[in-house]
């Protein structure tokens, strides 16, 4: 078992064959955070995944063409639609065609997701407070750097 804690020194001897083991620790609080979150603001109805589908809506003002969702997000396009649609079924996003191509669907934010919006963001920006705790700007940017470069490995 990888040992990790706020010891400076024992996070300073971290083994770099852990990796898998850090990124399956880091997803896991990640996650348990923010269902924690969700369920104390009585959203026990969302589940984190959503968390950047909604941020992509709300970044687009609200509505945006599905495609851009399918473009933005590192998913399969079937896991993504089913996404969508539990959060319409949810009453958090409506789904509209356009009205001058019948190809393009657009998803957009309800009264309910509106509701929501305050709240994902102070939990967005508190998880990335508890993240990125004791980093400089420096070191965030290459932490993501490097993880960005760690998974384009895999291309």
């Amino acid at each position: 078992m990888v040992k990790t804690g706020k010891n400076n020194e024992r996070n300073m001897h971290a083994v770099t064959h852990g990796i898998a083991t850090y990124n399956s620790l880091l997803r896991t609080k990640i996650n348990d955070y923010l269902k924690e979150q969700l369920k104390e603001c009585g959203y026990d109805d969302l589940v984190p995944s959503y968390g950047a589908l909604l941020s992509i809506v709300y970044r687009n003002g609200g509505t945006v063409q599905i495609k851009v969702i399918y473009d933005s997000l590192l998913k399969q396009k079937t896991t993504i639609t089913e996404m969508i649609n539990r959060l319409v079924k949810l009453g958090y996003l409506t789904k509209s065609q356009c009205t001058e191509d019948k190809r393009v669907t657009y998803v957009s934010v309800t009264e309910r997701s509106k509701a929501f919006k305050s709240d994902f963001d102070r939990i967005s920006r508190e998880l990335m407070n508890k993240i990125y705790g004791g980093f400089s700007e420096k070191e965030k940017q290459e932490f993501v750097d490097f993880m960005a470069r760690a998974i384009d490995n895999f291309d």
